[in-house]
């Protein structure tokens, strides 16, 4: 009877297999760092845009601030709004990851494409809103001015 648990890989198969994953994690670092590869679309020309605050309210509701007067333009009611508080939340979870303070407005914009994007100038951290549907992208359209 041959016992099969002693078998091994060849040493240079085994040596192979660490270089080619080695070089795999390089390669993968590489293009994650400097963009490589990656595919780049130049935003359409800006049709409307809106500085936001958004502000905690004592009630767990949200205020909407246009940052420009300090107008409260609208309002997240408690438990409502899921979308809006998640997209917002993500942009304020990386500024404290950055250090970066409270203060600074988000930027809303409209494209002549019809993309609506949320910006965090003070991160350039940025949310394609259309991307997560119509229906969640209009959450933010109405937060735009009216012509």
């Amino acid at each position: 009877m041959h016992d099969h648990a002693h078998e091994t890989l060849p040493r240079g198969l085994l040596l192979a297999l660490a270089g080619f994953a080695l070089a795999t994690l390089l390669l993968a670092g590489t293009a994650r760092l400097t963009g490589w590869g990656t595919a780049h679309q130049d935003d359409a020309p800006t049709v409307s845009t809106r500085e936001l605050r958004f502000e905690d309210r004592t009630d767990g509701g949200i205020a909407i601030v246009d940052a420009r007067d300090g107008r409260t333009i609208a309002g997240a009611e408690p438990g409502t709004n899921g979308f809006l508080r998640s997209a917002v939340r993500g942009l304020v979870r990386e500024r404290k990851r950055q250090g970066v303070g409270a203060d600074a407005p988000f930027r809303l914009s409209a494209r002549a494409d019809g993309r609506l994007t949320l910006e965090d100038p003070a991160t350039g951290r940025r949310i394609d809103l259309e991307s997560f549907g119509a229906t969640n992208a209009a959450v933010f359209a109405r937060l735009l001015p009216t012509p």
